[in-house]
């Protein structure tokens, strides 16, 4: 018989315990999963500029397609997936939408394209619903893989939330094989569910009122993501069509991605909508989130740019347990450029891939023989050079075209002899889109080409009645688009506020009206009033007389922002009193056509307040301004920074 000491025991035991917890986690697997994200594709499927009219180094899926194979070839398990956006946003979405049509059967070139790709999934972005709900359906019927939105409802008027029913899949569980580091094989499910932003009710009011309801991004996500885990999902990939920020949650959020990383049981995210690149330098001073691994509240993630910019990359390492548990121990995430911009030189890391180009090869010649069909000329260049410091021709062209149709539509009408006043913002003046992004339209010949340019959008005509106070904050939200500037500082200030979209950049004609910098902006971008006693609008005036409050105005405008889109104070829809079926470029190319010959010169409805003593004031447009002969008086040029702009000293006193 053998003693053991009592102590010796308590060893032996523990001992024991160790060796049993030793090979449980020897028993367990590490499996790495890429998971990769296309977003914001608008339709750039070739590496093409159809306003140029020849080939681009910074869009295309084309080029994505590259990054995609030389990705996939470095892992052993990847899951690829698209984000929204994808048929609408360039040249090619509106001719296939409104020229050429789908007839059932079939298949529209982006899924030409994806098809060869291998997607595993994709989600639903807001420019999906642009051309109205029938021209969706036909399109994703020509996906070979599955859509998911777990945000959008059939609407049934019955204003019960409890028997909704979702328009689309809200989410799918895709059953997968993994390799693990060791070569075993492992059964998994993945479950993939997308959101969109609910301001489509707004945004598209009119293809979509009646027939869907949109609700919570974070809400659904709640309600979903345990039901996916109830249902096996072994791995959750969240896909919000949405933007990052972390300004105070009130429900029905546009850019909820932030909050939606809080939600238990998601283990990455890809996300969009914003045009931006994360992880990036832009999101370093946000709470919680971890620009060098690219995670936020430690949650995987990513966005890849748009319009095919970049290849969004997750790289996640899983543990597996013997009983099939599956948890996230690490992540990377990493988004791919298809080019490099030093200055004003632009370097392709990547060829086109020219399975693609051949895929969708007949529908873009067609595109690019139907923008080049001529609809009138004009006497002066049309440039947005100088958009954003100077009243300026590619936005007076706008307005013009917009007062003289809502003219002959009010004629007769109850609204008849109302001033009638025209909104237009510079859609194409620089920002994310490089210093090539601006509309540049040569004298002579406009083509259909140069009115898309002109006019990027599929947004419809809107009229909204106003009176004075509300046209005058209009304004001032628009004014956000500047820094405020020191008048007695003879440092350097930029005037430009690159946070700020410079499509809310709205110019109201028909009114005369100084911006005022030297005061801080009244509202932020999200429209809320942060500097309740400033105004920057002074001498607003009509027809030489101060505007008062009392007063009324029609103002043309597109749905976008009479439905509520930028959110400006007093447009929530409920001030329209014109909801046209044309399109806004629509009516500016039968606008040419009419006028035949145009003179693009701008009317000089606003200018900048005098800045005081402030010397260097500075913005930065494209390199060609030198020669444009719209060129302000008031400008010098300082030189080129390291994105390749021109950077110009503004003065004005």
């Amino acid at each position: 018989m053998v003693f053991i000491h009592k102590k010796a025991a308590r060893m032996t035991g523990i001992s024991m315990a160790l060796a049993l917890v030793s090979s449980t986690a020897l028993a367990d697997s590490t499996v790495s999963l890429r998971i990769l994200e296309t977003t914001d594709i608008h339709t750039h499927l070739v590496n093409y500029d159809y306003y140029r009219d020849g080939e681009s180094d910074t869009v295309g899926l084309a080029k994505v397609a590259t990054l995609l194979k030389t990705a996939r070839g470095e892992a052993e398990n990847v899951v690829f997936i698209d984000n929204g956006d994808l048929i609408q946003g360039n040249p090619l979405g509106d001719y296939m939408a409104k020229e050429r049509g789908l007839k059932d059967g079939d298949v529209h070139p982006v899924y030409k394209a994806m098809n060869l790709l291998g997607y595993d999934a994709a989600n639903i972005g807001n420019h999906e619903f642009n051309y109205g709900l029938d021209f969706l359906g036909k399109s994703l019927a020509g996906a070979n893989f599955p859509y998911v939105s777990a945000n959008v409802f059939v609407d049934d008027g019955d204003d019960n939330p409890d028997n909704d029913k979702p328009y689309f899949e809200p989410y799918v569980l895709l059953d997968r094989e993994f390799t693990d580091n060791d070569g075993k094989v492992h059964k998994a499910k993945v479950g993939v569910i997308g959101f969109v932003p609910p301001q489509i009710m707004q945004w598209d009011k009119a293809n979509l009122e009646g027939n869907v309801i949109a609700k919570d991004i974070v809400e659904m996500a709640k309600k979903y993501v345990p039901e996916m885990r109830e249902k096996g999902a072994d791995i959750v990939i969240a896909v919000p069509h949405s933007g990052l920020s972390t300004m105070a949650r009130n429900g029905m959020e546009e850019n909820a991605t932030y909050y939606l990383s809080e939600v238990d049981g998601i283990d990455a995210i890809l996300f969009g909508h914003a045009h931006t690149v994360f992880p990036s330098e832009t999101f370093s001073d946000l709470e919680g989130v971890d620009i060098a691994k690219g995670t936020i509240n430690g949650v995987a993630a990513v966005m890849p740019g748009f319009w095919g910019s970049h290849l969004g990359v997750i790289d996640l390492t899983l543990n597996v347990t013997d009983d099939g548990e599956w948890s996230v121990t690490d992540s990377l995430s990493d988004a791919r450029p298809i080019y490099q911009r030093e200055g004003r030189t632009v370097t392709p890391l990547v060829e086109a891939d020219p399975e693609i180009i051949a895929a969708v090869k007949e529908e873009h010649e067609a595109t690019i023989a139907y923008m080049r069909e001529g609809v009138g000329t004009t006497s002066a260049p049309i440039n947005s050079f100088f958009a954003l410091v100077a009243d300026d021709p590619s936005i007076q062209i706008v307005t013009n075209a917009q007062k003289w149709y809502l003219e002959k539509i009010l004629n007769g009408s109850e609204y008849d002899g109302i001033p009638i006043l025209s909104a237009g913002a510079p859609f194409k003046a620089g920002g994310r889109g490089g210093p090539d992004y601006f509309t540049d339209i040569p004298e002579g010949k406009i083509a259909l080409k140069n009115v898309a340019d002109l006019y990027i959008y599929p947004n419809t005509v809107r009229a909204v009645l106003l009176d004075g106070d509300q046209v005058r904050e209009w304004l001032e939200m628009s004014a956000g688009q500047f820094n405020q500037i020191d008048p007695n500082s003879s440092e350097e200030q930029a005037l430009i506020n690159p946070d700020f979209p410079t499509y809310n950049y709205d110019v109201i004609d028909g009114v005369t009206y100084e911006i005022d910098v030297t005061k801080p902006a009244r509202y932020n971008k999200a429209g809320e009033v942060i500097n309740p006693d400033s105004h920057r609008i002074v001498n607003l005036s009509f027809e030489g007389k101060p505007v008062t409050a009392d007063q009324k105005f029609v103002v043309a405008t597109n749905n976008y922002r009479a439905g509520g889109g930028g959110n400006f104070p007093g447009l929530d829809g409920s001030t329209i009193i014109v909801e046209a079926p044309d399109e806004n470029r629509t009516v500016l190319a039968n606008y040419i056509l009419t006028e035949k010959e145009i003179d693009p010169k701008a009317d000089g409805n606003w200018t900048f307040a005098p800045i005081g003593e402030a010397s260097d004031v500075t913005f930065v447009t494209s390199p060609k301004a030198s020669s444009a002969v719209n060129a302000p008086d008031n400008i010098s040029f300082v030189g080129e920074d390291q994105e390749g702009f021109a950077k110009y000293v503004l003065q004005t006193r």
